[in-house]
């Protein structure tokens, strides 16, 4: 067992090092050098997408997708109550609504039939959010969007590497928008990447990011833009860390597999399920405990042997500024954040140290039930 179990910190070496040391040397270390289009071309050959556009941050991404489908004042778009917050700051910085739907128990994604219920003349797009990297049920959620001509943002923020019917997340919408913040499965510090196949439409977001400079006319806006862009030293620390995407994914699906295999018997446990078809990226490994037993005082003991634990998500419709937009009960989702937990699920672990999260897990539960 490691000295330190990581919840989720970001695995570095001396590979990140050196390409790091290359922008340095280089000089390019804000918004133009090679690292930049390296990583965009890299990450839009792996989905098996024609385009991706770099960004800031993952919210970033969100936003200027929503704004290129001219998502403005007066549309509503369609969103899971149980996310990120982030998911959701975005569709009211566009000045739309968001409109909420409750969450699956079992999979804590969003209940695909209950989009239609939601739907309204006001309707302009669904924003599916593959929670902790849990594929959704994209073929329903696509079909829904082609019977009402809607548009679809897939938050695949948490999600990378992760598939639905052989198809990587993030490329099933109009646009697909991910994160690398830190805690990611790959990180550049902060930023994220837009993808899709409308080259149009990718090649306008890259114009809009730079703040709609004209490259042709020194000193000429013809658009409002953003000052999105991502630097060549994060795309620099990006790129290492893609290099290691597929070690960090078998990394993550071994993780899963060992709390799966060990916790599974346990009275009062259960997992964050996966459609059939799907396979996700693990981003975390989530359960949901009996719903008699203080989750605080269980993470409160984890942290006694140095385990740290996250609670799931509070439901979005709980904050001051989003109260407003509640129109139903959300049951599933706030059972989910009441009962469900984050386990370390860090690629700098080692299987012992996993094992030895699950043991202490089973002891704390066996003297609490």
């Amino acid at each position: 067992m490691s000295k330190n179990i990581s919840l989720n910190a970001p695995n570095i070496d001396k590979q990140e090092k050196r390409y790091l040391s290359k922008a340095l040397e280089d000089s390019f270390v804000s918004t133009a050098g090679p690292f930049i289009p390296l990583f965009e071309n890299r990450f839009a050959s792996f989905l098996k997408a024609k385009e991706a556009v770099s960004m800031q941050s993952g919210t970033a991404a969100l936003h200027i997708a929503l704004h290129e489908l001219e998502i403005k004042e007066g549309d509503e778009v369609i969103v899971p109550a149980l996310t990120f917050v982030a998911s959701v700051n975005p569709i009211v910085y566009t000045g739309a609504k968001p409109v909420f739907v409750d969450v699956s128990p079992s999979t804590w994604n969003i209940e695909s039939c209950d989009i239609e219920k939601k739907i309204t003349k006001k309707t302009k797009a669904i924003m599916p959010v593959h929670l902790y990297g849990n594929p959704c049920e994209m073929r329903d959620i696509m079909d829904v969007a082609l019977r009402h001509k809607l548009f679809v943002v897939e938050d695949a923020t948490e999600s990378l590497g992760a598939k639905y019917k052989e198809k990587f997340t993030g490329t099933f919408g109009d646009l697909g928008c991910f994160s690398f913040n830190g805690n990611k499965l790959i990180t550049t510090g902060g930023g994220g990447m837009v993808v899709g196949n409308d080259i149009k439409r990718l090649k306008h977001i890259k114009f809009l990011v730079n703040q709609a400079k004209d490259e042709k006319n020194e000193g000429y806006f013809s658009e409002i833009g953003f000052n999105y862009r991502m630097t060549n030293i994060e795309a620099a620390l990006g790129l290492a860390q893609f290099n290691k995407l597929n070690k960090f994914l078998a990394k993550k699906r071994k993780i899963h597999s060992i709390y799966c295999e060990e916790l599974k018997k346990i009275r009062g446990v259960s997992f964050q399920k996966e459609y059939r078809g799907a396979r996700g990226s693990y981003w975390f490994t989530c359960i949901k405990i009996d719903s008699r037993i203080n989750i605080d005082i269980i993470r409160k003991r984890l942290a006694n042997k140095n385990i740290p634990t996250r609670r799931i998500f509070i439901p979005v419709v709980e904050f001051p500024h989003y109260k407003k937009y509640k129109n139903g009960t959300y049951g599933n989702s706030y059972d989910v954040h009441k009962r469900g937990l984050c386990l370390p699920s860090c690629t700098t672990n080692t299987e012992d140290d996993i094992y030895y999260v699950c043991e202490t897990l089973k002891k704390i539960l066996d003297q609490t039930l």
